[in-house]
């Protein structure tokens, strides 16, 4: 419990004391949008980086050299714990906003942070609210901000990470519509962290996999059309790869 109740210090300590920084940010923005996403970016990757170091876990990151550094691009990662959003960012080298569930955006200062870091708001209940925000996320890849979706659209419970809920077409509309390479991710043993033993955290060693970038354009006709469920064959592989040899591990 000692993990837990450190972690919720940390963010609820950091939400509040983060007032004057959301203003100067704010300010800095209205001279300077890109000085500000800089500095916005460098300083949610402390905070995570805390609270990651928090749990003590250990994370091995695999094929990082795949991230195209020199283009926005579309991460699409398999979903098991909230960990997952903390441990994608802190490896991102580029300004990244994450489509997050639509009740997020009504959390007070949550909310200004992850504007000022370019997530998006989905509300897949509305499907014309959200097609505009997928619409909105092409725009800000066409503009050089990257983005990450988890597809599966919430998290699996009770079952193995190696069973996924099936991707959402919707959601690779982003790279179709703006050619941008898709980077697979699979995040193996998250829920080792947090979610397998409410509510405490303990330690547990993850795994980070980059995929190589997916080009829509390049694949076949017949591929395209289920790019969605090429890109989970793609994760699911790496996980079956990597899960057991974290279970070889523990």
């Amino acid at each position: 419990m000692i993990r837990f109740l450190l972690t919720c210090i940390v963010v609820i300590g950091f939400l509040i004391l983060s007032i004057p920084i959301l203003i100067a940010e704010w300010i800095i923005g209205k001279f300077s949008p890109r000085l500000r996403d800089v500095s916005s970016l460098r300083i949610v990757l402390a905070v995570f980086r805390l609270c990651i170091r928090i749990t003590g876990s250990t994370v091995t990151v695999i094929g990082e050299e795949n991230v195209p550094q020199d283009t926005a691009v579309l991460y699409i990662a398999n979903h098991r714990s909230f960990f997952d959003i903390l441990l994608t960012y802190v490896r991102v080298p580029r300004c990244t906003g994450y489509i997050a569930k639509y009740e997020m955006k009504h959390i007070p200062l949550l909310h200004a942070w992850m504007c000022l870091l370019h997530c998006l708001f989905l509300n897949r209940k509305d499907i014309r609210q959200g097609m505009k925000t997928i619409q909105a996320a092409a725009e800000d890849v066409k503009n050089g901000t990257s983005i990450c979706i988890f597809p599966e659209g919430t998290r699996p419970k009770g079952v193995s990470e190696l069973e996924m809920l099936p991707f959402r077409k919707g959601s690779f509309k982003i790279a179709t519509k703006t050619n941008c390479p898709i980077v697979p991710i699979a995040l193996c043993s998250t829920s080792k962290i947090f979610e397998d033993h409410l509510p405490r955290i303990k330690p547990a060693h993850v795994t980070l996999e980059y995929g190589r970038p997916i080009y829509p354009e390049s694949l076949s006709k017949e591929e395209k059309r289920n790019l969605e469920q090429y890109t989970q064959d793609v994760i699911l592989h790496m996980l079956k790869k990597n899960s057991s040899e974290n279970a070889a591990v523990q």
